[in-house]
């Protein structure tokens, strides 16, 4: 398996920041009940992930060790106001379904964690490749949490009926404690495929 590829399995299994690390819970409760909230805040959150990953590789031997954590996080917001005023801009209706959930992108430990862990210690390519793929397993969990989430509650998919008109749908999967028992089967079933991988291996 290639480094890539090795990558691509880490972000998206192995080591996926939300279902196995728990990382991004706050937004993935907050921005997951419908299908398109999920993928603009995933998309999004991943927008910030390669640029910030890349540019703090490019210049982790000009930042200062003691003042490190500053840096990543001014390099961060400002990449975070980029997308919150793209997003206002060319599509003002998810910017304001969002609401303030795409600002807090700032605090999402996800970047900070990917910023001290990896792009501070590799090259800008393979920096900027974690934060894809990273990016990808956040928007993976996310989209995974809202289908259960917007199917079980409204009978659609991105807004799109799935199921019969008599289902008589679930409110309480679209209001908050909805988003935990969604998140928390979502991780059960990743957590019994990493499982099953290892039994296999």
């Amino acid at each position: 398996m290639t480094p890539a590829m090795r990558q691509f399995k880490n972000g998206l299994i192995d080591q996926n920041p939300t279902l196995v690390f728990l990382l991004g819970i706050c937004p993935a409760l907050a921005s997951s009940a419908t299908m398109l909230n999920a993928a603009g805040m995933g998309l999004a959150t991943t927008a910030v992930l390669i640029c910030s990953n890349f540019v703090i590789s490019a210049l982790r031997r000009l930042i200062p060790e003691k003042i490190r954590i500053a840096v990543f996080m001014v390099i961060i917001a400002g990449f975070v106001t980029a997308a919150d005023t793209l997003l206002q801009a060319f599509a003002p209706s998810l910017s304001e379904s969002l609401g303030i959930f795409i600002p807090l992108i700032v605090v999402n430990c996800i970047l900070l964690a990917r910023a001290e862990l990896f792009a501070f210690k590799n090259g800008a390519g393979r920096a900027a490749l974690d934060g894809l793929t990273m990016g990808m397993g956040f928007l993976t969990a996310l989209l995974a949490v809202a289908g259960v989430r917007e199917l079980l509650s409204e009978g659609t998919l991105f807004d799109v009926p799935v199921l019969p008109e008599a289902f008589p749908g679930l409110p309480v999967m679209a209001q908050p404690p909805g988003g935990f028992l969604a998140l928390g089967a979502v991780i059960a079933v990743m957590q019994a495929v990493r499982s099953k991988r290892r039994a296999s291996v």
